[in-house]
């Protein structure tokens, strides 16, 4: 095992001894769980599902989580890079898939993650050929859009479907952010990485507390298994799947970033075009096991790379025990159950941070473009995100068109992200480079 800060091409095959294996991948769970969490109660308070379907759904996320973590952390065949890499759903998948969900039905939307990990197994193949068409400015474009869009979804948990929030509500979510925010500011390492979770935990204490909400959580107990097709059989609709089959195959130029990332920290030489169609092929296998249980897409992460850098430990081995516990996690239906009498109001408020955060991201990855004012990619730019928020601000403005001109037009994330790839291509100066995300940090 090497600690050292220049990690050797050995440390990543490394073998840690159980008494250090066991509080290391404990902290890598610990940095990451927010994310599953608050994507399951978004999920469930946007599709208004039972406390008992959220626990459920909660036990199938952390279960999944836990599969992909030790598919790339060990690998099999040529699928999983054989790196340190959890999983997680992808949260801006997430909003494209309650997007399909509540605009052609739960069904719709889990045929439409089928279809896109589906799509992305097919593509690799012409992996080189497809990322090019992604550069940062595209990628910034797309996460920015869906960033922005899910904020107003995540808006409705707190006001609900009407847009006319109870004060209390309000004032609950309100609470649960500052929470939040405080948690972030002064803890540091991996406590500041469970903000979020931290920030859900001080909201429900305040709900009971004062009266703000009440705390809930599901009849049951013991262990389950995950429910096959929560949401009854899929229902094909390439067109309403559109949205996130763009997004699969955007998910390409992360996912080469990432790969790239994860390598250098742990002191492999980057080999993006073996190592990347291995990361993509365990992503889209758990994103289809995911689909016939109920979430969206599942996403490898450079959420751990911090963790890794923290400790010095860069062995897979110890991403493989996260995902062990995990499992177990997943399995253990108290905890689930436990988790889902969080209030509405409460997700809701973490759900802003959660989707905030992902919008300032997609700034992020606009600033590594060329926005220059004398170049193309301004005007790219403007006009992809013209054409992806005027579905948000004037949700009527393509009302009259035919079904299939809505369905394009009419998302927000679809318009904006086509615009951005045509008018790259078309003028011939988009910025090339591929994506290469900072750790910590998920968009997909």
């Amino acid at each position: 095992m090497t600690t050292a800060s220049t990690p050797t091409p050995e440390a990543v095959d490394a073998r840690v001894p159980l008494r250090r294996l066991v509080p290391l991948a404990a902290q890598h769970v610990l940095a990451m769980i927010a994310a599953p969490v608050s994507t399951v109660f978004l999920v469930a308070g946007s599709l208004k599902m039972s406390p008992g379907a959220t626990a459920s759904l909660l036990s199938t996320v952390l279960l999944l989580c836990g599969a992909g973590a030790l598919l790339q952390s060990l690998g099999v065949w040529r699928i999983g890079g054989r790196l340190p890499f959890v999983m997680l759903p992808g949260g801006a998948a997430t909003a494209l898939f309650l997007q399909i969900a509540q605009e052609h039905g739960a069904p719709t939307a889990t045929s439409a993650v089928l279809l896109a990990a589906a799509l992305l197994l097919a593509v690799l193949p012409l992996y080189a050929r497809v990322v090019r068409f992604f550069p940062p400015l595209v990628m910034g474009v797309t996460v920015l859009l869906i960033g922005v869009a899910m904020i107003r979804v995540a808006a409705r948990l707190v006001t609900g479907p009407d847009g006319t929030g109870e004060p209390r509500a309000v004032l609950l979510a309100a609470l649960t952010v500052a929470a939040t925010v405080a948690a972030y500011v002064f803890l540091r390492g991996v406590w500041r990485q469970t903000s979020v979770l931290i920030g859900m935990a001080a909201g429900t204490l305040v709900a009971v507390g004062t009266g703000l909400g009440s705390f809930g959580p599901a009849a049951g107990g013991g262990f389950a298994l995950p429910v096959f097709l929560p949401f009854g059989a899929p229902r094909f609709d390439l067109v309403a799947a559109l949205p996130l089959l763009l997004f699969s195959l955007t998910t390409l130029a992360e996912i080469t970033g990432q790969t790239v990332l994860n390598s250098e920290t742990v002191g492999r030489t980057p080999a993006p075009g073996r190592d990347v169609p291995r990361v993509a092929r365990a992503d889209a296998l758990v994103s289809l096991a995911g689909g016939l249980f109920g979430t969206s897409l599942m996403v490898t992460s450079a959420e751990n790379i911090g963790i890794g850098r923290l400790t010095g430990v860069r062995s897979r081995f110890v991403t493989a025990g996260a995902g062990v516990l995990l499992v177990v996690l997943g399995l253990a239906t108290p905890v689930s159950r436990a988790l889902a009498g969080i209030p509405e109001a409460v997700v809701g408020g973490s759900a802003l941070v959660v989707y905030a955060v992902i919008a300032v991201m997609g700034v992020e990855m606009l600033r590594r473009a060329d926005l220059s004012g004398t170049g193309a990619g301004s005007l790219t730019a403007a006009l992809a995100l013209t054409a992806g928020l005027l579905p948000l601000l004037s949700p009527d403005l393509y009302a009259g068109f035919p079904a299939l001109a809505r369905t394009i037009l009419g998302s927000g994330v679809v318009a904006g992200t086509l615009t951005a790839v045509l008018l790259g291509a078309l003028l011939g100066r988009s910025d090339r480079e591929t994506v290469t995300p900072e750790a910590p940090g998920h968009a997909g």
